[in-house]
């Protein structure tokens, strides 16, 4: 079901054209070096921080600690790359590098406050344990592991330590045994087969956060700055009808779609017909949830036949709304801005 965008290590897509229930029936997969062999019975957490001996958590200390199990929708920070002019180096993702899912594991801040925080920590780096050599967008100095890092107000906040996916066991592709979810956050900080948290005190200048997994900001009267991709942005993408599908003319289709956002919850969101001459407003399918996406669909029933331009743009409790174009400024990430989807209408 999942579409192969590339293989060695595996990144695969789901199809979004078949949107179905809220909870995604194959979740994309993103990884960046092959799949760590792991034994969940000698895995090991640490947990490293400045003046301190490392503190190590089995699967079992992890499983004795409070359990949680939350919906969380997330998107690869470059989905959609394909629609980006000039083309853009990286994965080649459509619409389907998205999806929502249930995880159940422990909160970070309770292995956290298990293990101590120093004060002078600022900082909480997420290591995984699959390692490679990169060479784009720049050649890494021999093989490095997968890291991100989190600010300490964010990993003391709603991070989750996952060893559960939809009601099973984590899967190998998925990050087994343990993986970070970061709700609200592009999927890149969801650090898969963690094994590690090292804290320390001020930024942490990895590969994946200012190399990779970073874009340009502009601050007034400086030089543009390479700041780290963080928090998803509001979106909405059509899933039916696909691009370039064929309707009949008087008779209704359902358009249907999903929204999300980083912060706070999706309002609202407007569909045109017309290339973006005119919108109106579609129905939720679901409650507000913060983290998790919003389905919604629309009735449209084409006048006449031709060729038809439809747009979607969503709207958040943020005060925040999808743009027209894509900034240049993001590069190849954070790709939201409206999307057209053609489809032609015959007699």
């Amino acid at each position: 079901m999942l579409i192969t965008r590339q293989t060695d290590p595996d990144n695969l897509e789901t199809p979004f054209d078949r949107l179905g229930g809220l909870i995604s029936e194959a979740h994309y997969v993103r990884s960046h070096f092959p799949v760590p062999p792991l034994d969940p019975a000698s895995f090991r957490l640490e947990v490293t921080g400045p003046g301190r001996s490392p503190r190590a958590f089995s699967l079992d200390d992890l499983r004795r600690l409070p359990a949680h199990t939350r919906r969380v929708t997330m998107e690869c920070a470059g989905n959609g790359r394909v629609y980006l002019s000039p083309r853009a180096s990286g994965v080649q993702w459509e619409l389907g590098a998205v999806g929502t899912a249930q995880w159940t594991g422990v909160l970070l801040s309770a292995v956290l406050q298990e293990a101590g925080v120093p004060e002078e920590v600022t900082e909480a780096v997420l290591v995984g344990l699959d390692r490679g050599q990169m060479h784009d967008p720049v050649q890494s100095p021999g093989p490095i592991a997968y890291a991100r890092s989190l600010p300490l107000e964010k990993a003391q906040e709603d991070v989750l330590l996952a060893y559960e996916m939809n009601g099973a066991p984590l899967s190998p592709a998925h990050g087994a045994p343990l993986r970070a979810i970061v709700p609200g956050w592009y999927g890149m900080a969801a650090v898969k087969w963690l094994g590690r948290v090292h804290l320390q005190a001020g930024p942490y200048p990895g590969y994946f956060q200012t190399v990779d997994y970073a874009r340009w900001e502009e601050p007034a009267g400086l030089p543009a700055v390479r700041v780290p991709l963080a928090e998803m942005q509001v979106k909405s993408q059509i899933a039916r009808p696909a691009p370039h599908e064929t309707l009949s003319c008087g008779q209704a289709v359902q358009l249907l779609g999903a929204a999300w956002t980083g912060q706070g919850e999706v309002t609202r969101v407007e569909v045109s017909t017309d290339g973006g001459g005119s919108w109106a407003d579609a129905d939720f399918l679901d409650p507000p949830e913060a983290g998790v996406w919003r389905r919604w669909q629309m009735s449209w029933t084409p006048p006449a036949p031709g060729a038809y331009t439809l747009l979607s743009r969503a709207y958040d409790s943020a005060g925040r709304s999808q743009p027209r174009e894509h900034d240049p400024l993001k590069g190849s990430y954070e790709i939201r801005h409206t999307l057209p989807v053609p489809v032609t209408v015959r007699p």
